[in-house]
């Protein structure tokens, strides 16, 4: 959740970047007038507070005194009145500013590109060639079905739509990539791998900004307070919730694979083939706790890491700078990794690693103490892919495909896959 004193006292800031984003500003406003209104119902509930202490004093001396008590009796039941309305008034301000402020989204940070939607988005760099193919590709779930290792018909049988089977070496495929990618995070990047719960708790999602903006992209387990997770961003980012780290121990690295869960509400008719968007999926996350110092260059530098299994799978992509249209509603700066698909003749988001400032850990209650005051400070959080499995699938498929029908494995995968292609049965 944003700073509520920073908002006070730059609300013009916060205008330009709600502004930037495409949202109704009018919510600062709103914002501003509900916490003077709270600040001075706490300000009179305090004088009405100390009203009372000092009439009761008097009621302990005149009753000492064996005096009349009735008249301070009734000043004391006129506060009382005078205090449940205030308090009443005061919940109401505070539930009304608290919903509000979990409404907002995240500062910008200023490099962040002006834009409206994803054509405004700045490519900051491509990695490698797109593989050159001296024939009509096919896509990733022509391939997958011509080779038995992928079926979506058995699948939407047992379960519905945008669900799939991986099976026989199509399931070992993405088993090789799951040990591969954590291998790498946490023996050459030095991260500390996590296995998650796949269920977690309303305040969890509320804390890393999930709820209650998206809402409806969340599956709700009936009958109990707890939902599947979107993504492992949620329990690896809570991991810390309500501690105080030690600075020196900052930045905390983990890696975790995960299921992922999502309705995908807001996405009915894009990507109905295949495996592009499911509402099952399989991933690799990784989530960074910083202090406020190294944050953006620790967010460089995730992104870095997860660009590196790309590069060792020989992955063409490019790397793209989200615009202020485009940005997620937690981040204050994006960048998306983008793998090339052949059968589009387009790329195709894999990987989005963000930086969150302290957004996330005001909702969490996650701080390290800084060690030059002494002081509890907000931490800076930072996540991204490290992949998207599926879409690491879909990858390999369309750019190591042959004419012939087969797949070649990539090198680094060989060892964990026992072969060098995959070919028809």
């Amino acid at each position: 959740m944003i700073d509520l004193k920073r908002l006070s006292e730059n609300p013009n800031e916060y205008k330009d970047s709600l502004s930037a984003r495409g949202s109704e500003t009018t919510i600062v406003d709103k914002i501003v007038d509900i916490d003077k209104e709270r600040r001075e119902l706490i300000t009179n509930v305090e004088k009405l507070r100390n009203e009372k202490k000092q009439k009761s004093q008097e009621f302990a001396k005149a009753k000492k005194a064996s005096q009349d008590t009735s008249l301070i009796e009734q000043d004391i039941k006129k506060i009382d009145n005078q205090l449940a309305e205030l308090d009443s008034k005061l919940e109401k301000a505070q539930k009304e500013l608290d919903s509000l402020i979990l409404s907002i989204p995240n500062y910008l940070l200023p490099d962040v590109p002006k834009g409206k939607e994803s054509s405004d988005n700045k490519v900051i760099r491509t990695w490698g060639d797109k593989p050159k193919l001296d024939f009509n590709p096919k896509d990733h779930v022509d391939i997958g079905e011509e080779l038995g290792i992928i079926d979506f018909k058995r699948a939407g049988k047992v379960t519905g739509a945008r669900f799939v089977f991986m099976c026989g070496l199509g399931a070992k495929l993405e088993r090789a990539l799951i040990n591969f990618m954590l291998d790498t995070h946490t023996k050459e990047s030095g991260y500390k791998e996590l296995l998650t719960p796949l269920i977690v708790n309303e305040q969890s999602l509320i804390g890393t900004s999930q709820l209650p903006k998206f809402k409806e992209d969340l599956f709700k387990l009936e009958n109990f307070p707890y939902y599947l997770i979107p993504t492992a961003e949620v329990p690896v980012t809570n991991f810390y919730s309500d501690e105080i780290i030690e600075q020196e121990k900052l930045p905390i690295k983990f890696a975790a694979f995960s299921s992922c869960f999502r309705s995908e509400a807001g996405s009915y008719g894009k990507d109905t083939r295949g495996m592009i968007r499911q509402h099952q999926f399989n991933k690799v996350e990784l989530v960074k706790i910083t202090d406020q110092q190294s944050s953006i260059q620790e967010h460089e530098d995730l992104t870095k890491d997860a660009e590196k299994i790309l590069q060792l799978l020989g992955l063409h992509y490019r790397v793209v700078q989200l615009c202020s249209g485009d940005i997620g509603f937690a981040a204050a700066k994006c960048y998306d990794l983008e793998v090339w698909l052949p059968s589009a003749n387009d790329y195709r988001e894999i990987s989005s690693c963000s930086l969150f400032l302290d957004f996330q850990a005001r909702t969490s209650k996650i701080r390290y103490r800084d060690k030059s005051t002494g002081k509890p400070t907000f931490a800076h959080t930072i996540n991204g892919s490290g992949l998207a499995l599926g879409r690491t699938v879909i990858a390999i498929l369309e750019q190591y495909q042959t004419k012939e029908g087969e797949v070649l494995i990539p090198e680094v995968l060989r060892p964990y896959m026992g072969i060098d292609k995959i070919s028809r049965a």
